[in-house]
């Protein structure tokens, strides 16, 4: 059954006492393994056991929502079938392509070797059309987290599923029955005429712009002068402050485990069950909003690695990030799963009840948000159009190449010196009191200048969840709420701090990592084996961007000191400052970007090489 700790280090009383509390009567050291249940069966697309698993990706004619499409498959469903390993095992995954182009797939989240990491062209040469690839690595973690192609844009035609890795020790806490929950967006549109659209022109997806009705509003509640002098601001960016996703429900139908609202996919339970959900973001452009109305959810982990519980009536979800929660559902009543689109385009809406065929009203939707002066991380129309339309080089086309044909094993160390970068010097000093600014306190500084360890960078905006999301509401996670069980073994002060911008131009849809896109950069990025450093991303665009590193953790610095969670995708706002801390213990060479699809596609997309 799945359950157990993450780490061999034993819990403090303290932690303990915190997770008791939390967790109110879940006595919290009882092993799941006691229960009759503990694991799904019921993930709508199948399960495959390891630790040796056989895998065959075609492209099917599968209905979606009632509709013909031809998706990519994975032993005959799309998205692919649960994987499930267990922690301690050797893992042997054999992936046979029946397509007529190459493909692949990438463990995400799961430190392995690097060759075993999927990713073509950076330590992998893919898997050719009849060919078989086996993937052989040993499994060194657990909890949920998931797979799909590094080819293309072949992830948004299906090709992703669930991966879980039961513990080989009991966990933390305990619950009765589990249920996956993959969510994706999907297009009846072919992926390469959604990434012209998106070149061809800014907010092709958009059709939630501003009326005049809207304005009248604005007016009512902030005068004429803010109100003018906001809208001049946006129009004279040529940006719309509307611009919160750049592929919308316009397009996309959301979908959990393959199905779409109307379909009614539903989690069973029986009443005063402990619940575990694992929540996974696989879609290939979509942020979620979620919540049970009438459950409290308890979040236990965030990507893969267990946290101090956490009671939440919503959570935002970034792409590619995983969230385990446990409810209790108390009588004989269906609950809502409802996984709104950030951008109030759309949702996914499943029924957790116990019995099959329960039906539930969809919750109130809310209104689109409008990006406003901390989107830019500015307090001032002069500083939010310069970072809007920060200097950067001259840029080609988007023919860059496949990630199929890169070769990188001649890269050299990339020259910035003709760069013009943005100056973090002033984002740095600027006043984020309005904006969730983090305390002095904060911001203490060890004898050679840098940040101690642990604590929240300024800039950071950690106590927001982002746009759209009404604190007062309701209970809403963000990261700072996010703590570890334990420490983690390296707590080494970091050697040095890696700076890196997220850049783009909206009007052109380029993306890319210091002004520059992938295909115009001379070399990898180095990490020195076994140093402890210090990674800072600063935003400085108006999107919001989730950042995964592969074969290493990141672990967030949010202010909890020891106890800084660990993940493998940092969701970064815009305007906002993140900083995490490595230990480069993975030598070899490993992808690093933006999991937004379409913007790794057009550039924002770098090789990290680790010796």
């Amino acid at each position: 059954m799945a359950s157990s700790r993450i780490t061999p280090h034993s819990l403090s009383r303290r932690q303990l006492l915190k997770g008791g509390v939390a967790l109110g009567s879940m006595a919290a050291l009882v092993p799941a393994w006691a229960s009759p249940w503990g694991q799904s069966n019921t993930y709508a697309q199948g399960v495959e056991e390891g630790p040796e698993v056989s895998l065959t990706i075609r492209r099917e004619s599968i209905p979606i929502n009632g509709q013909a499409a031809n998706p990519i498959s994975i032993n005959g469903s799309s998205p692919g079938p649960l994987v499930r390993l267990r922690e301690g095992q050797d893992a042997v995954l054999r992936v046979t392509n029946l397509l007529d182009e190459p493909t692949s797939i990438h463990w995400h989240g799961l430190i392995l070797p690097p060759e075993m990491d999927g990713v073509p062209g950076v330590s992998f040469a893919g898997i050719e059309p009849g060919e078989t690839f086996t993937y052989r690595f040993p499994i060194r973690q657990h909890g949920t987290y998931w797979y799909h192609s590094h080819s293309g844009l072949q992830e948004q035609e299906g090709h992703a599923g669930p991966l879980i890795i039961d513990a080989a020790e009991p966990e933390p806490f305990r619950y009765d029955r589990e249920h996956v929950l993959l969510l994706t967006d999907w297009t009846f549109e072919a992926p390469m005429t959604v990434f012209r659209n998106l070149k061809t022109a800014e907010g092709y997806y958009n059709f939630q712009e501003r009326t005049v009705a809207d304005f009248f509003a604005d007016v009512r509640d902030k005068g004429f002068a803010a109100t003018a002098e906001m809208r001049g601001m946006w129009a004279r960016m040529r940006m719309s402050s509307r611009d919160i996703a750049d592929v919308t429900g316009s397009t996309y139908t959301y979908l959990i485990n393959g199905h779409a609202p109307e379909e009614n996919w539903t989690a069973l339970f029986r009443s005063g069950e402990r619940v575990r959900l694992r929540v996974i973001n696989g879609s290939a452009m979509s942020y979620f909003d979620i919540r049970i109305p009438g459950l409290t959810m308890t979040v236990v982990a965030a990507d893969g690695q267990p946290v101090q519980p956490v009671p939440v009536d919503e959570f935002r979800i970034g792409v590619a990030e995983t969230y385990d929660i446990l409810v209790t559902p108390e009588d004989n009543t269906a609950y809502p799963i409802f996984a709104e689109s950030m951008d109030r385009s759309g949702y996914a809406l499943a029924t957790l009840a116990p019995r099959e065929g329960m039906r539930v009203d969809v919750p109130s939707r809310r209104r689109i948000a409008d990006r406003g002066m901390e989107a830019m991380g500015a307090h001032d129309m002069q500083g939010m159009e310069g970072m809007a339309h920060a200097n950067m080089p001259e840029m080609d086309g988007m023919n860059h190449p496949s990630e199929q044909e890169m070769d990188h094993s001649a890269m050299q160390e990339m020259d910035h010196s003709g760069m013009q970068e943005m100056d973090a010097s002033g984002m740095q000093g600027m006043d984020h009191s309005g904006t969730g600014g983090m305390p002095a306190e904060h911001e203490r500084m060890n004898a050679n200048g840098m940040l101690m360890s642990g604590q929240a960078q300024p800039g950071s905006r950690y106590d927001q969840a982002g746009i759209g999301i009404d604190p007062l509401e309701r209970r809403v996670l963000v990261y700072s709420d996010l703590m570890a069980l334990t420490p983690w073994p390296d707590r080494r002060e970091p050697g040095r701090e890696l700076e890196l911008h997220l850049t783009g131009n909206m009007e052109r849809y380029m993306w890319s990592f210091d002004g520059r896109k992938f295909s115009e950069v001379t070399g990898p990025i180095h990490f020195a084996r076994d140093e402890r450093l210090r990674l800072i991303l600063i935003n400085d665009t108006m999107m919001e961007h989730p950042i995964h590193l592969h074969g290493m953790w990141m672990e967030l610095e949010n202010g909890h000191g020891e106890l800084i969670p660990r993940k493998h995708t940092l969701n970064v706002k815009p305007g906002e400052r993140v900083s995490a801390l490595i230990t480069a213990d993975a030598e070899g060479s490993w992808a690093f970007h933006c999991h937004l699809l379409y913007h790794m596609e057009a550039g924002m997309f770098r090789v990290v090489q680790v010796a």
